[in-house]
């Protein structure tokens, strides 16, 4: 008898034999030595916030590299862009004195200015008039002074642009004020854009502007300035750009219109950096042992908002890729097909990494089978949508997640083809999916209900390494790397006309 079962052994290919092995060593990983959580939190808690022009994000690109090439990843820098000035966050603090006295809770949008050492002074409500302007002028030196309208999280605009906008704002308003004047029982609301005197607050000497926002604060970036490329190190803005818990603005602003005595004080540090700086998709490969030239991509991206760390967004996704890579590198697998792994830059810029990785890969389109993408928060993966002709494949190849992970009852089921989109959207997948190449993506669930909403973290100062949850992400490191090197095995690429209609 067991001579029977080695003949039958050796009567099949080799390959078949490695992979079995391969794959039960990813098994004893995930087990015994998963270190997704140890990838994460080096992310978040040695390098911090990781925003394009950051070194935050040049230093943890280094040691990614780093890790990838010591396991026997080859790994290149592609270049994918640049931001005209670099950005670097420091501390804040803020505390509120006089008739109210509390700590506050607030944060400055990236690439806005900071401080200079600790600032203090009284508050004033911006003025919506010339005459208003006009009457106040000579209390603004040395004041912290109120927006009427509530923070979406991006800053006040300081632009060309923005600057004939207000103009023409304070045109309307003076004529609506006189306008009301006249008839006080039909009042026409004024425009209610935010700073409309910027400039001339800025040249009075204000300390600052603050705007309510709700709690967790979103914040994010001056995109204009950064985007549309303009800058230059003599340009940058000058003072803060605060946005305030919006129950404290609220005491804050009351006390103001009631001309009582309160002062604030802000220590902000922002910090820049010449420019321009360039940014880099960091490109892992290991090799396809019989079909180099096409591809399985597995992608995630490594920019994330600095008012928190990116433990979420998208340390989740970093996290579980690099443990995905290391698991199929140290197992001995030898995939058919190339698995790539691709750390985008830029994402939060505007999906500005991927757009130029597929932009610049053209010539890989038609050859690349999958493009797994982790973007959706630290969740685990309960479920894959198959190609029709390939249910059958990927149900053997998930046999080991369903094994090692019963209680999320992984699924496999038959895809339903979809129009290609004509679009971008909120993550890299899309990217190559506008091109008409396959991304297609596990689904991510609760299953054992730690109640993760994602709205809490994106792009607010919750985004921290505690908030990504470990049992999920060692699943999803393992899914990964198992659904990865099952689809590098197929027999076929993808079929893309049971992808897209």
């Amino acid at each position: 008898m067991k001579k029977l079962i080695l003949l039958a052994m050796l009567a099949l290919p080799l390959g078949v034999w490695a992979q079995s092995a391969a794959v039960k060593k990813i098994m004893e990983m995930s087990r015994e030595d998963n270190r997704v959580m140890e990838h994460l939190d080096v992310l978040c808690n040695r390098f911090g916030g990781r925003l394009v022009g950051s070194a935050g994000f040049e230093n943890s690109q280094a040691w990614i590299v780093k890790q990838l090439e010591e396991w026997g990843l080859e790994v290149t820098l592609e270049k994918a862009g640049q931001v005209p000035v670099g950005f670097n966050r420091g501390g804040w603090w803020g505390r509120a004195m006089g008739e109210y006295s509390e700590t506050l809770y607030f944060t400055t949008p990236s690439y806005t200015a900071g401080t200079k050492g600790k600032q203090r002074g009284h508050v004033v409500i911006e003025p919506r008039t010339q005459a208003q302007f006009d009457r106040m002028k000579g209390t603004l030196k040395g004041a912290w002074v109120l927006m009427e309208s509530k923070s979406t999280g991006w800053p006040l605009e300081h632009s060309a642009e923005a600057r004939e906008a207000r103009k023409a704002a304070i045109a309307e308003n003076a004529e609506i004020a006189q306008y009301n004047r006249q008839n006080p029982d039909n009042p026409k609301p004024m425009n209610e854009m935010p700073a409309l005197f910027y400039d001339e607050m800025i040249e009075a000497g204000v300390l600052g502007f603050i705007q309510p926002t709700t709690v967790p604060i979103r914040t994010l970036y001056d995109r204009k300035m950064l985007n549309e490329g303009k800058v230059t190190f003599e340009t940058l803005p000058t003072v803060p750009d605060i946005k305030l818990d919006e129950e404290q603005f609220e005491r804050i602003y009351k006390l103001a219109q009631q001309r009582r005595h309160v002062e604030l004080e802000f220590d902000i540090r922002n910090y820049w950096s010449m420019g321009p700086v360039p940014y880099h998709n960091i490109v892992a490969t290991i090799k396809g042992s019989k079909k180099p030239n096409e591809y399985v991509i597995l992608g995630s991206h490594l920019d994330a908002f600095d008012v928190a760390t990116g433990g979420v967004d998208c340390g989740s996704g970093v996290s579980a890729m690099m443990e995905a890579a290391r698991m199929i590198a140290l197992s001995g697998a030898k995939p058919e097909r190339s698995i790539v792994f691709i750390f985008f830059a830029a994402e939060e810029f505007g999906l500005f990494g991927s757009l130029a990785w597929v932009r610049d890969h053209k010539d890989k389109w038609e050859k690349i089978s999958n493009m797994f993408n982790r973007d959706g928060g630290p969740l685990a993966y309960t479920a894959f949508s198959a190609p029709a002709s390939l249910v059958d494949e990927y149900e053997e190849i998930a046999k080991p997640i369903q094994e090692l992970y019963p209680d999320y009852n992984f699924t496999v089921r038959k895809l339903e083809p979809r129009a290609k989109p004509t679009q971008t959207g909120g993550n890299d997948s899309t990217s190559f999916m506008v091109e008409g190449i396959p991304a297609l993506q596990m689904s991510e669930t609760d299953p054992s209900g730690y109640n993760f909403q994602y709205q809490e973290i994106w792009h607010t100062d919750r985004d921290i390494y505690n908030k990504s949850i470990p049992e999920y992400q060692e699943q999803a490191a393992t899914a990964l790397a198992i659904m990865a090197l099952g689809t590098a095995n197929l027999p076929t690429l993808l079929p893309r006309n049971e992808v897209y209609k």
